[in-house]
């Protein structure tokens, strides 16, 4: 029997999940994090509901599975009011935080993961801005709690920034990895800081796209065409810093520091962790070592791999053609 799964909070974020987590298989329970009258929460439930009939269907009509499967995933959710609380969290191995990114709110929901979670149950906050070093003091049980930053939509992108605490016990956060593995995530872990590491990287990067625009370089329909199908397209495959040590981390250096100087701006130069791998010998593939270490590995072998996993993207976007031999 799988787990059961509560998320406190039946908002986008807690309905999103609810939808990966059921269509996984796992049962789980929407708790309304405010107090409404009878009929008040009967429309909210129902509104939640809804929303997640909508976000599935919708994935039927992109042809992600059969319509059939839409009613058997739905019945995995439901929706209890705030004073039931103690139902909702009754045997849930994990419950996910997902009230407003206010401390207030916050505190409350920890507190009744305290007042009605099972002793080995887990408590993963969502947010997006706050840190589990900040949060930590909020719930009596520190060493079982943790973040776990969705990206949206939740139901659909992979990926899961998970952050600990100084508190949190290695179990629990073992425990949330393999829970999120489990239901098609990948998890990845990084320390309490501001942005964790996926808003902090598009942060940039949305932001050097408006000044593009900004300093008429370019229009907004070719920024985003020149992202879509260069930038984009090449970290789909190849992430960050695995690309790096595919051109050579000198390469980077180099040109960081003619963007600089033709900027004349130090925003755009290379950090020294880039000129420290120079210094060592580690400036990628045609060292044997970089930010990744290829020791051992075939070289030859991995550049190909790549390039199929290129080509299958551009065959996804129906955009392979053959060669003209006439």
């Amino acid at each position: 029997m799988r787990a059961k799964i509560a998320c406190i909070g039946a908002g986008r974020m807690g309905r999103g999940i609810a939808h990966c987590v059921a269509h996984a298989g796992y049962p789980v329970t929407l708790l309304d994090a405010k107090s409404r009258d009878g009929a008040e929460f009967a429309a909210f439930a129902e509104g939640a509901l809804a929303d997640v009939r909508g976000a599935l269907e919708g994935m039927v009509a992109i042809g992600a599975f059969a319509p059939e499967a839409v009613p058997v995933i739905l019945a995995r959710v439901s929706v209890l009011p705030l004073e039931r609380a103690a139902e909702a969290l009754a045997g849930a191995a994990f419950v996910f935080e997902g009230v407003p990114e206010v401390k207030a709110p916050k505190a409350e929901a920890f507190a009744l993961f305290d007042a009605h979670a099972d002793a080995g149950a887990v408590l993963a906050s969502t947010t997006s801005t706050m840190l589990s070093t900040e949060l930590a003091g909020l719930t009596a049980r520190p060493e079982a709690f943790l973040n776990a930053h969705f990206l949206n939509p939740a139901f659909l992108v992979p990926l899961v920034e998970v952050s600990p605490s100084d508190r949190t016990s290695e179990e629990a956060l073992a425990s949330l990895k393999g829970f999120l593995e489990a239901i098609g995530k990948v998890p990845v872990v990084c320390k309490a800081s501001p942005g964790y590491i996926v808003p902090r990287i598009q942060a940039l990067a949305m932001n050097e796209a408006a000044r593009l625009v900004e300093e008429g370089v370019a229009s907004a329909e070719d920024v985003d065409r020149a992202v879509k199908y260069g930038f984009g397209f090449r970290f789909a495959v190849l992430g960050l810093l695995e690309f790096i040590d595919w051109g050579g981390g000198d390469i980077l250096y180099y040109a960081s520091r003619y963007m600089a100087q033709a900027m004349e701006d130090p925003r755009f130069e290379a950090p020294a962790i880039v000129k420290r791998n120079m210094e060592e010998g580690r400036i990628g593939m045609k060292t044997g070592a970089g930010f990744l270490d290829y020791d051992g590995r075939d070289l030859d072998a991995y550049r190909q791999s790549r390039m199929a996993d290129f080509l299958k993207m551009l065959e996804g976007a129906g955009m392979v053609r053959p060669p003209v031999l006439d």
